[in-house]
């Protein structure tokens, strides 16, 4: 793939992992193996508010191709199938999912030195059609995005950004929702932190003259323990403790808490993650 911008969906996505990634206030239980052959498997547990869920999923990668099968406990089976390389600099990315038969979605992937196109369209008789460019370099970036329904012929979404990377920063502004929503968002990778980073991120809504404004910080204790917290306006706060107590196995104890209603019970989250 050529070194670019990348695409419009990974703009201000640093700044996202790190104040909602790992995030939780349910209990999860995930394992992974792999064998010789290529193939991995990953079962997924989940129990939030009494109610649990699950899924299995299959992955076998072939050269520059590779098949995902998910299957949950609702009975759905989510299929995807990835070709790289299929021309020079493009990917290319199909998935269905049963038994909803109108789910079904094709997307290409396009990626050049100073620009990148995405294209997906849905696989049905009224399909939606999805499009986005960016321009640039990897330092700096400029793109859009719009999704078009050929039932209504009308844009029911478009939105636009510029996006900053530097070596130890991430800097973006969105202009998202049809120009009523706007997103700035700043990420700095401190040595003070170990190596961790500081957030912040302000949206404002124009319709409702709404603003929120959130700040985070990711502070690594050592190289397998990552301490998390961030705080927005309305006074919600999350935290996180996430430790690696054995290589790509991890175990994250999560919390949230409304300061502006302390009769509240805080939430707690717990995720297991195993790879033997």
């Amino acid at each position: 793939m050529s070194e670019g911008p990348g695409l419009f969906s990974d703009f201000g996505q640093k700044a996202k992992d790190l104040l909602n990634k790992d995030y939780a206030t349910d209990q999860k239980f995930s394992i992974s193996s792999s064998s010789y052959t290529g193939v991995a498997l990953t079962s997924n547990l989940v129990n939030k508010g009494g109610l649990s869920a699950g899924d299995v999923a299959a992955q076998y990668k072939h050269k520059k191709a590779a098949v995902n099968v998910k299957l949950d406990t609702e009975s759905n089976v989510l299929t995807t199938f990835t070709v790289t390389d299929l021309l020079p600099s493009s990917k290319a990315v199909a998935s269905f999912k049963l038994p909803e038969y109108n789910s079904g979605k094709f997307e290409v992937q396009y990626f050049h030195e100073h620009a990148a196109l995405s294209t997906a369209v849905g696989l049905n008789k009224s399909p939606a059609v999805d499009f986005s460019a960016t321009i640039g370099t990897p330092s700096i970036a400029f793109g859009a995005e719009a999704s078009y329904m050929t039932s209504s012929g009308e844009f029911t979404k478009y939105n636009a950004g510029v996006n900053l990377t530097k070596p130890d920063s991430n800097a973006s502004v969105i202009l998202a929702d049809k120009g009523d929503s706007l997103r700035f968002s700043y990420v700095h990778y401190l040595n003070q932190l170990n190596g961790g980073a500081v957030i912040s991120e302000i949206m404002r809504k124009f319709s409702t003259n709404e603003n929120t404004l959130t700040v985070g910080c990711s502070y690594l204790v050592d190289q397998g323990t990552v301490v998390k917290a961030k705080l927005n306006n309305h006074g919600n706060l999350g935290a996180l403790v996430q430790h690696e107590f054995r290589p790509k196995s991890f175990i994250t104890v999560s919390g949230a808490f409304d300061t502006k209603a302390l009769e509240k019970t805080p939430k707690f989250g717990l995720a297991l993650s195993l790879k033997p």
